[in-house]
């Protein structure tokens, strides 16, 4: 394994957090999805944000990287708000899916240089093979990296997206349900690429639907129902039987990547397009 010639410990500012979020309430249509939200996230800080199934985790997220536009609020990313200002190269963003035109097909390096296509930037930057090389490489998968995305297993696929937030180098790591579908082993080699991630000060923040294999990193949990913040602390304590080896953290709320379109696994544009996230809006009862 190599490690990034930046590490984001060497690049984040000492200054203003990566995330702050105050008030921020989402509409979607008529409904409510998120009611008044506040959340900071500290530099370093590897925060969890749970809750059940409708409860605006997703929402949350995707307001935070820009895709979704608060409906009232404020959010702030390394101190500036959303917009042109923020530096968008600094973040590293995994949706639950990534979508793409059908019927084009990509490889694994392919995706995952497409992270370095962001804002205006419309051209690979030189060297951009080295780094593709470098992201799959933190996630074991660089002897992959002229496979066909739709020849990967779904763990792996999930791999791949993650090393596509990674070649940004970013200091701001944001992912929605990394693990969800995805088997135990393929879940363990991600806890393990986190750890390293973790251990050279990325900050993150993600959505999961229970901690699983990430426990040991997350030092923070936050809790959505009805799109409101109802704890924000030490994280839970897992419910009986799912700290047990043999426990598969794999629930039916989410399909498996393995079975999804190849075009979910395709090139994006700019930063984080609405349409890379093809996720059921959550609507707060």
């Amino acid at each position: 394994m190599t490690t990034l010639t930046e590490t984001p410990a060497e690049r984040r500012s000492a200054g203003a957090p990566p995330v702050e979020a105050a008030d921020v309430h989402v509409r979607l249509g008529a409904s409510p999805v998120l009611r008044g939200v506040d959340l900071r996230v500290a530099a370093g800080e590897v925060v969890a944000l749970l809750g059940a199934n409708g409860s605006g985790k997703s929402t949350l997220v995707r307001t935070l990287v820009g895709v979704l536009p608060p409906t009232s609020g404020e959010v702030r990313l390394f101190g500036r708000p959303l917009g042109d200002g923020v530096p968008w190269g600094r973040v590293g963003y995994v949706p639950q899916r990534v979508s793409a035109a059908a019927g084009v097909p990509s490889t694994a390096e392919e995706v995952v240089a497409s992270g370095l296509l962001h804002g205006r930037r419309l051209r690979l930057p030189r060297g951009w093979r080295d780094r593709a090389h470098e992201a799959l490489e933190l996630v074991d998968l660089a002897d992959r990296r002229r496979t066909a995305t739709q020849q990967l297993s779904g763990g792996q696929q999930q791999r791949v997206l993650i090393a596509r937030a990674l070649v940004r180098r970013p200091d701001l790591l944001v992912l929605d349900e990394p693990v969800a579908g995805v088997d135990r082993p393929s879940q363990e080699a991600f806890a393990a690429t986190m750890a390293r991630l973790v251990a050279d000060g990325t900050t993150v923040l993600v959505v999961l639907h229970e901690l699983g294999e990430l426990a040991p990193l997350v030092q923070r949990a936050v809790v959505l129902r009805h799109g409101r913040v109802v704890h924000d602390g030490a994280p839970p304590r897992p419910r009986p039987g799912h700290e047990e080896a043999e426990h598969e953290h794999v629930h039916p709320h989410a399909a498996p990547r393995s079975e999804r379109g190849e075009g979910d696994m395709g090139l994006a544009e700019g930063p984080f397009e609405a349409g890379m996230s093809t996720t059921t809006d959550e609507v707060a009862p």
